[in-house]
C-alpha cells in the first residue's frame, strides 16, 4: 500500500499536473518569464526595483537585503500605529517629491506602503497616473502619450470582480522603453515636416 501511494502521489500526480499545465498553460507554468533582447528580463510575477526617474516607480518593499527579492516574501509586519511605519511612509514621500517637487497632489497609498509579499508586481492606475508628468518629462515625450500608454497596460478586475484595476510596472516599462524610439522618429518626422513648410513658404514668397 505504502508503495502504491508512493507512486501516485510521489510520481504519477506529479507528472499529471505538470503535463496538464505544460499543454494548457505553458507560460504560467514557466514562471511567467519575460524576455528582453532575447534574453530572460524577469518574471511578470515579480516586481523590480528602481528609483530612475525616468522609469515608474514600483511600490516599496520590505524584502532584504534589498528590496524586491524573491528568495526572502516577506512583509513589514508595521502596524498603522508602529512609527515605523511613519517613518518609512514618510521616506518614501520625501523621495518622491524630490524627483518631482511640482508635483503637490496627494500620493496615492500604494506608492507609500510595502505589499504583503513584498513582491508586488503592480500599483494603482492612481498611482501610475501621479508618476505620468514626471516620465513624460524625463523621457521627453507628450504626457498623454504616456497617460495613453498606462490605460493600455491598466488590467481590470479579474474576472470582472475580483480585486482592483491595476498597472504591471514591469510591463508598463518596457513599453516605455519600446515606445522611445517610435517617438523620436515621430518628432524627427514632425520637426522635418515644419523645416519643410518653412521653406516652401520662404521661397513662396
Amino acid at each position: 500500500m505504502l508503495l502504491l501511494f508512493t507512486l501516485l502521489t510521489g510520481l504519477l500526480y506529479p507528472l499529471a499536473m505538470t503535463g496538464i499545465a505544460q499543454s494548457l498553460f505553458p507560460w504560467q507554468a514557466n514562471g511567467s518569464l519575460v524576455y528582453k533582447g532575447g534574453r530572460i528580463d524577469g518574471s511578470a510575477l515579480i516586481g523590480r526595483w528602481t528609483e530612475d526617474p525616468k522609469y515608474f516607480w514600483p511600490r516599496p518593499s520590505a524584502t532584504t537585503p534589498g528590496p524586491y527579492n524573491a528568495a526572502v516574501s516577506t512583509g513589514s509586519n508595521f502596524g498603522p500605529l508602529n512609527p515605523d511605519l511613519k517613518k518609512a511612509m514618510d521616506a518614501r514621500r520625501e523621495a518622491l517629491r524630490k524627483v518631482d517637487p511640482q508635483h503637490r497632489l496627494p500620493i496615492p497609498i500604494d506608492l507609500l506602503t510595502a505589499s504583503a509579499s513584498g513582491l508586488d508586481p503592480h500599483i494603482s492606475p492612481a498611482g501610475a497616473a501621479y508618476q505620468a508628468a514626471r516620465v513624460a518629462r524625463e523621457r521627453g515625450l507628450d504626457p498623454r502619450m504616456v497617460r495613453r500608454l498606462i490605460e493600455q497596460y491598466t488590467e481590470g478586475r479579474q474576472l470582472g470582480f475580483l480585486g482592483e484595476p491595476r498597472v504591471n510596472v514591469g510591463s508598463l516599462n518596457r513599453a516605455l522603453d519600446r515606445l522611445m524610439p517610435q517617438a523620436a522618429n515621430l518628432m524627427t518626422g514632425m520637426a522635418a515636416g515644419s523645416v519643410g513648410e518653412s521653406k516652401s513658404f520662404r521661397h513662396g514668397s
